[in-house]
């Protein structure tokens, strides 16, 4: 598969040590990060063809993907 844009490390580039920081000690973040990451891949999938989908349901994953998005970002920013 090629490469599956806004993965974590995109979106927080200079953050890469606090983004593996937070997932190795903090489970919340873990289970956020999980979350995100299948919402992720789940828009790609449907982005590239490769899963079939309404446009409701394609915006409301990336809705979720943005309200992860802030909330994994409201963390990264605490712990910098």
């Amino acid at each position: 598969m090629s490469h599956t844009p806004h993965e974590l490390h995109d979106e927080f580039p200079e953050a890469g040590d606090i983004l593996h920081k937070l997932k190795i000690e903090n489970t919340h973040f873990q289970r956020l990060s999980e979350h995100y990451h299948d919402v992720n891949r789940e828009i790609h999938r449907i982005e590239s063809g490769v899963e079939a989908s309404s446009d409701e349901r394609s915006e409301d994953l990336k809705k979720q993907r943005l309200v992860l998005l802030d909330e994994i970002g409201k963390m990264v920013r605490e712990a910098a």
